[in-house]
């Protein structure tokens, strides 16, 4: 009997620890709910636009339960809008849904992520015509802003360190830089700078415990535009 009680005491213990892990990443990631980062979009140094970027939480979609993510860009003749759904333990894309407008011309683009099936399965809805994309052998798949998130969860910030962000029509690898300091919103930040070895995306993140993203290179889509930090609300 004593045998007995001694190994339901250590399973006990064994699921307090689990669950005792579970409520730490649980807090971590809670930490980004409710958060909103307004932008400002730049080009060549000057203002053409405002961003958006809100962690809204749990929420569902096909019965998983998912973080939502909303981004929204707008500038001239150009408009954005993202709703990213998150994987909670990997911080990789499930399902992200767009409304674009550029010049006048709409078009609706889903993302459905199937690693489990090695493919994205992409649907694009214009003028009324409805295309289907599918690209297989694709593994998994990231996206600029879950790389963002995840990172300030659970990255080193060391520099050497090297990430490889896989996107569905390309892979990209993006090593840390250095601590450098960098002006935005008329302050001085100390901060983190990490670039892709292409150059087409660069991010610098402040130092503090949040690890904000205070500049973003290479996130929206026009040319040479970068997200610079102009609000931050928790």
């Amino acid at each position: 009997m004593k045998k007995y009680k001694k190994i339901l005491l250590i399973l006990l213990l064994s699921t307090l620890i689990d669950l005792g892990s579970y409520a730490n990443d649980t807090l971590k990631d809670s930490s980004f709910v409710g958060e909103k980062i307004i932008f400002t979009i730049r080009k060549f140094g000057v203002k053409v636009g405002d961003a958006a970027l809100i962690f809204n939480g749990l929420t569902q979609i096909k019965d998983r339960n998912v973080y939502l993510v909303r981004f929204t860009a707008e500038s001239f003749n150009f408009s954005d809008e993202e709703k990213i759904y998150i994987d909670p333990q990997t911080f990789l894309p499930v399902v992200v849904q767009r409304n674009l407008n550029i010049f006048g011309k709409r078009e609706n683009i889903t993302e459905e992520y199937l690693p489990e099936k090695r493919m994205v399965k992409i649907v694009k809805t214009s003028g009324g015509k409805r295309r289907e994309q599918i690209l297989e052998n694709a593994g998994l798949i990231d996206n600029i802003y879950c790389f963002i998130y995840r990172y300030r969860r659970s990255g080193n910030f060391k520099e050497g360190e090297s990430l490889m962000m896989s996107l569905p029509t390309r892979d990209v690898k993006i090593d840390f830089v250095k601590k450098t300091q960098l002006k935005v919103a008329r302050k001085i930040y100390d901060s983190f700078f990490l670039q892709s070895q292409s150059k087409d995306y660069q991010i610098w993140f402040d130092t503090s415990p949040a690890k904000i993203p205070l500049r973003i290179d290479g996130a929206v889509g026009l040319n040479s535009a970068s997200l610079v930090i102009a609000d931050y609300h928790k």
